[in-house]
């Protein structure tokens, strides 16, 4: 999912730099920036590849939709992690100018946002499909799917269009181009008065952001999948432990990927320039570069047999992790229980 919008220390200037110089880099910027090229690098290929098998090698079908919508939501996210880590090689000097230094942190936004989102909705669907599977046989279409995906593109869409107005460039004290959030659109925003302003509207941003973009989102998705186990549990539709596997991945892999950037941003408001701060932002650029990059892997292959794995072709194991067939065979046992 990438680096996200008031990352006011990975894509800005940051008050953490002590010197006007760009080189030496800080220690903690090197440690940002590699993991941000290879994430780059790497993700690029894998997610594109996955973008292109579900896109043109399979059927369409309700998850295919999801995960499609759910892979391009990282590939957007990891197209922008280079000009970050460029940033952050010089020091957090801003060359790319104000336009894509907007575009490029409301991108992030809506990534960010989008990604939690369309994980939200597979977790709904799972829902739906094992504990309503009436319902599900009768409304779950790929034309109801395309609704929401819709629907979570519209949504991440409006949420992200406030940072691409408050990012803006200007130069720090030290003459530093940099980029950060203005959150009062003003030009006098370095004011006393502006100030206090600006807390207040950042303070609404951050909580707006951890509600929609983590508190409920973990929600949503801890319960989906606690009463799906506890309904396959129960129908002893469980013929191994391969599923509980799979949806203590989802939900543990959200939380340890998300939670630093969402404590990254509640200590920026603390104004509180310290070494924590610096850890927490290079924990940040961690988690989410892997989530990024590596969790749409980590669900292709969770569960699976690592030697059956790399005896199966690309295709094979995709058609076997985002088929629909073993889903409706469960809900055509629930039925049949019911």
């Amino acid at each position: 999912m990438g680096l996200i919008n008031s990352t006011d220390h990975l894509i800005n200037g940051s008050t953490l730099v002590r010197n006007s110089s760009y080189f030496p880099v800080p220690t903690s910027k090197i440690m940002i920036a590699i993991p941000l090229f290879v994430s780059f690098i790497i993700g690029t290929i894998t997610n594109g590849l996955y973008l292109w098998v579900l896109n043109f090698k399979m059927k369409k079908t309700v998850n295919t939709l999801f995960f499609y919508h759910l892979i391009l939501s990282y590939f957007i996210s990891t197209l922008v992690l280079p000009f970050i880590a460029t940033s952050q090689l010089q020091n957090n000097h801003w060359i790319f100018g104000t336009a894509l230094c907007k575009v490029f942190n409301s991108i992030l936004t809506l990534g960010m946002f989008a990604s939690v989102f369309f994980l939200s909705a597979i977790s709904l669907d799972r829902y739906l499909l094992i504990l309503h599977p009436v319902w599900s046989q009768q409304h779950r279409t790929p034309r109801w799917a395309s609704c929401i995906v819709l629907g979570v593109w519209i949504s991440a869409t409006a949420l992200s269009i406030p940072y691409l107005v408050f990012r803006e460039t200007h130069h720090d004290q030290k003459g530093k181009l940099v980029c950060e959030n203005n959150y009062v659109v003003s030009t006098n925003w370095k004011s006393k008065e502006m100030q206090t302003l600006s807390q207040w509207i950042h303070t609404a941003c951050f909580i707006i952001r951890f509600l929609l973009g983590f508190l409920l989102p973990f929600f949503i998705i801890t319960f989906c999948y606690q009463r799906v186990a506890s309904m396959m549990k129960e129908k002893g539709l469980f013929k191994s432990s391969k599923p509980f596997k799979v949806m203590m991945t989802a939900i543990i892999s959200f939380f340890v990927c998300w939670m630093p950037y969402h404590v990254y941003q509640g200590l920026m408001l603390t104004k509180n320039r310290s070494l924590l701060l610096e850890l927490a932002m290079i924990l940040t650029a961690l988690s989410i570069s892997f989530h990024t990059v590596f969790t749409p892997t980590l669900f292709l292959f969770i569960g699976e047999n690592f030697k059956k794995v790399f005896k199966k072709s690309i295709l094979a194991l995709f058609e076997s992790a985002f088929n629909e067939d073993s889903s409706t065979e469960r809900t055509h046992n629930l039925n049949l229980g019911a």
